[in-house]
């Protein structure tokens, strides 16, 4: 999962987690930026390196350079020497020695998760967009810098990984305004261009909508001329026949909050086609849920949102990248 910073990229991670382990699937999420909300939504302590379980089917791991790399040399016979590297912080210097060898060392172990087997599905709660992109380039980078050895081989499995559709798949999470849509499509081009890697269906967080399920791109309404003073004459004559009289102020104000509402979705509807006429692959809609925080119960409405318009995807629904013909 990728996109810009503040639209919910995290939260939609772990709705899509419950989805998928609703489904019998068991789910690892990976956490590669260290400062992730999925323990405080799932009501958890904070996420260490090694995985701890969120909820039934769902387990999850945050990843650090150096603790990949701790790993590694222990794995390789060299655990008393890596012991000594990170209390003498020399692993921080040795993970940033070469340009992409951070961004290496977690592809790599993300990599060695895959191959395990051990979860049905990895989701990598990866970084904002921007980083995303030198994130996934990395690979692709170390493999002409470095001619022999570890590094080049641990950098072409991940490069396999990643052009492999069966295997990676990118799902770009925006929300329906002008910054955030130009620079998913800015980021998805990106990637298929510099990465070749495959789009899944992009997430499109914070709908307004009257139907919480989002059943498909249409339920997305597009209201004509907005009347005022209509609307002002149905709220008074309905709260005159509920009872409840409201004075005039009230009933403007209840107006003028309508019409804020009306003129949101007419944006969002604009930039929702705006997203679609550039990346045309299919789209997932979450509802703009008006809680305040973000817990399990929030996790679990957006879930519900998404296992309906998932179910009414086709098949296959990733977005292969387009081939290079320079």
């Amino acid at each position: 999962m990728a996109g810009k910073g503040g639209v919910g990229k995290t939260t939609v991670v772990a709705a899509l987690a419950v989805v998928a382990a609703r489904s019998g699937l068991s789910v690892l999420i990976a956490e590669v930026e260290g400062k992730s909300g999925l323990s405080k939504a799932f009501g958890v302590s904070d996420l260490e390196y090694e995985e701890i379980v969120l909820s039934k089917g769902i387990s999850a791991r945050t990843l650090t350079p150096d603790a990949a790399l701790a790993e590694w040399l222990k794995g390789n016979g060299l655990g008393r020497i890596a012991r000594r590297l990170n209390a003498s912080g020399i692993l921080e210097i040795v993970a940033t020695a070469v340009p992409g060898m951070k961004d290496i060392l977690v592809l790599g172990k993300i990599k060695g998760l895959e191959q395990s087997r051990a979860f049905d599905l990895i989701l990598v709660d990866a970084p904002a967009a921007g980083h995303a992109v030198s994130f996934l380039t990395s690979p692709l980078g170390l493999l002409e810098a470095v001619g022999v050895g570890p590094i080049k081989a641990q950098a072409s499995d991940v490069v396999a990984m990643l052009s492999d559709p069966t295997r990676a798949q990118v799902m770009l999470v925006t929300t329906p305004e002008e910054t955030p849509v130009r620079e998913a499509i800015e980021t998805a081009f990106a990637l298929e261009d510099r990465v070749g890697v495959a789009l899944g269906p992009i997430i499109v967080n914070g709908i307004y909508t009257d139907d919480p399920a989002i059943a498909s791109e249409n339920d997305l309404t597009k209201p004509g001329v907005f009347d005022h003073a209509a609307l002002e004459a149905s709220i008074s004559l309905d709260a005159q026949d509920s009872g409840f009289p409201l004075s005039s102020n009230e009933i403007r104000d209840i107006a003028d909050a309508v019409s804020f509402r009306h003129a949101r979705r007419q944006v969002q509807s604009h930039q929702a086609d705006e997203l679609r006429d550039a990346l045309p692959i299919p789209q997932l809609r979450l509802p703009y849920l008006f809680d305040g925080e973000i817990g399990f119960a929030q996790i679990e409405k957006l879930a519900d949102a998404l296992g309906a318009q998932i179910e009414m995807l086709p098949d296959p629904i990733i977005r292969e990248p387009e081939a290079n013909n320079e």
